[in-house]
């Protein structure tokens, strides 16, 4: 039970805050438990995550009709903190789901990393993802946002003993409190000239506030968006991105490339379409700069990774990101001109569900190589490992956009409309250059992925195989005249979880390639 202001008790809907409700208490479970299990058994409490997030997952099917709310004001219709709507529903469904993924790859890639505390770090930012898009008031908005950023800190800097993670937790630290910092400062001055905190009673003040508070108001839109860009990684926000994930363990930069930029994402949709909408005029043309900036950015940074610099997989990885953030801005950016913003949002949504599936999808082929950092690393994996090698290919060509990506090409289709529709010309230009750009990078991993593997010369010497943090062997690189590079061997035993984790994402791939029209309708459909 809750009791508002006014005095009235209203009752909590506890089947509507069930998904990050019992997220969160999965990871505290994990924590706890984690006292007492001995050493020999803590791989059990990755499954004990595993299972709390498809708990969580299956809570999701009774709010699928999309018309609860809790924590509400009394007698003041729509001034709502958690409303679980078809919105909701469905970026808690690709969070939860990205963390599932997550967690099926840390079942493999996490043995450095101590058990209780990651587990409870990435079930304790799931649950603020979860609860981000179902915030209808700034307050329980910008509580949700740093749930989710807080936990993600630590994931980053977790390796002890690391340089590069430790140097990659800093970064990340420095800018998300910056970013907090500015969108605090953001929120105060709205509250300051609405009076309201809730998202709708806030577009009410919006609309009908005069003079200096005009001048202020203006001020905290634009002060939000800067902070919501910092936490997207929006350029020119966007310098922390490629060293974080290149200094992250894989499963953390996984998570970052997909379940914290979809909460991100939805945070910026309910601020901008709901409760910023008299300002469209404002941040519409804003938006759309940031994209094509965003997009351009990402995608020349992609372009010139070298494919035998060290890490260059994570990194170009990285770099993709920052691209496809820009094509996720581009229907954002057109909402700001439409008088129903409902086909925009939904084709956000729908470009974010493809990403997320793919993008993850082409992490746990990286993770499954054991050893493999470097684009050149995966030369010739089709000859050794041909179903790891088509998988990543499917999953390269949907970000690409190519077939038999079709998903990833009606995607892009749909995006690109949007700006047409919004009369933003120049806009839709600019994202068919990267789109270009994108293809030469994408098809350049590959094109490696089927090439004849790399053979020792004589002066090069024999290559010795190593095993990899999985124990799965590799070749040792060596460098010298003959400019060798690392050669896949023989693969060993798979993982099963890390096999799961390939094959569902796979699956969903192919299955929403199979019938690309569903993208069309969900972005036609209104989620709010």
């Amino acid at each position: 039970m809750t009791e508002l202001a006014s005095g009235v008790v209203q009752s909590v809907d506890w089947i509507a805050v069930a998904p990050p409700a019992i997220t969160a208490v999965v990871a505290l479970a994990v924590l706890v438990a984690d006292l007492f299990v001995p050493a020999a058994r803590k791989p059990v409490l990755g499954w004990v995550s595993v299972g709390g997030l498809v708990l969580a997952l299956l809570s999701l099917l009774p709010l699928t009709s999309g018309d609860r709310s809790t924590f509400c004001v009394v007698g003041r219709a729509g001034q709502c903190s958690y409303v679980a709507d078809h919105f909701t529903v469905t970026v808690q469904l690709l969070v939860l789901g990205g963390a599932l993924l997550t967690a099926l790859l840390s079942l493999h890639n996490a043995d450095d990393l101590p058990p209780g505390e990651f587990w409870f770090l990435l079930l304790s930012s799931a649950a603020g993802a979860a609860l981000l898009p179902a915030s209808r008031d700034l307050a329980t908005l910008v509580v949700a946002l740093e749930v989710t950023s807080l936990p993600s800190f630590a994931l980053v800097g977790l390796r002890r003993g690391d340089r590069m993670s430790g140097e990659a937790a800093l970064k990340f630290f420095l800018s998300s409190v910056t970013a907090t910092a500015v969108t605090l400062l953001g929120v105060s001055f709205v509250y300051a000239a609405t009076g309201s905190l809730h998202l709708n009673a806030v577009a009410a003040g919006l609309a009908h506030g005069t003079g200096q508070l005009t001048v202020l108001a203006r001020t905290g839109v634009i002060l939000t968006l800067v902070g919501f860009a910092f936490k997207l990684a929006v350029a020119p926000f966007h310098f922390w991105v490629p060293d974080t994930y290149a200094g992250a363990p894989l499963p953390v930069a996984a998570y970052l490339s997909v379940v914290g930029k979809a909460a991100g994402f939805s945070g910026l949709i309910l601020v901008s379409v709901i409760a910023f909408r008299p300002y469209a005029d404002v941040w519409g043309p804003a938006v759309a700069v940031l994209a094509a900036l965003t997009m351009s950015v990402g995608n020349v940074a992609a372009l010139r990774q070298r494919t035998g610099h060290p890490r260059s997989a994570v990194r170009l990885l990285a770099w993709s990101s920052i691209g496809q953030a820009g094509y996720l801005l581009v229907p954002l950016a057109a909402a700001g001109y439409a008088a129903d913003p409902a086909h925009e949002v939904g084709t956000t949504v729908a470009y974010a569900l493809m990403y997320a599936v793919v993008n993850l999808g082409a992490f746990a082929v990286v993770a499954l190589v054991a050893g493999a950092r470097r684009i050149e690393d995966f030369r010739g994996l089709y000859a050794t490992r041909p179903a790891a090698a088509l998988a990543l290919a499917f999953f390269l060509l949907c970000l690409a956009g190519l077939p038999p990506g079709v998903i990833g090409l009606f995607a892009k289709v749909a995006v690109f409309s949007t700006a047409v529709g919004a009369g933003l010309g120049w806009l839709a230009v600019v994202m068919a250059v990267n789109v270009v750009i994108a293809l030469y990078y994408y098809l350049r991993w590959t094109a490696l992925l089927f090439a004849r593997p790399a053979t020792r010369t004589a002066d090069s010497g024999a290559a010795p195989a190593v095993e990899g943090a999985e124990g799965v062997p590799v070749a040792s690189d060596v460098s010298g005249a003959s400019g060798a590079v690392a050669v896949p061997q023989a693969p060993g035993r798979v993982p099963v979880s890390l096999t799961a984790a390939i094959a569902l994402a796979a699956l969903v791939g192919i299955a929403l390639s199979g019938a690309p029209q569903l993208v069309l309708r969900f972005a036609s459909g209104s989620l709010f």
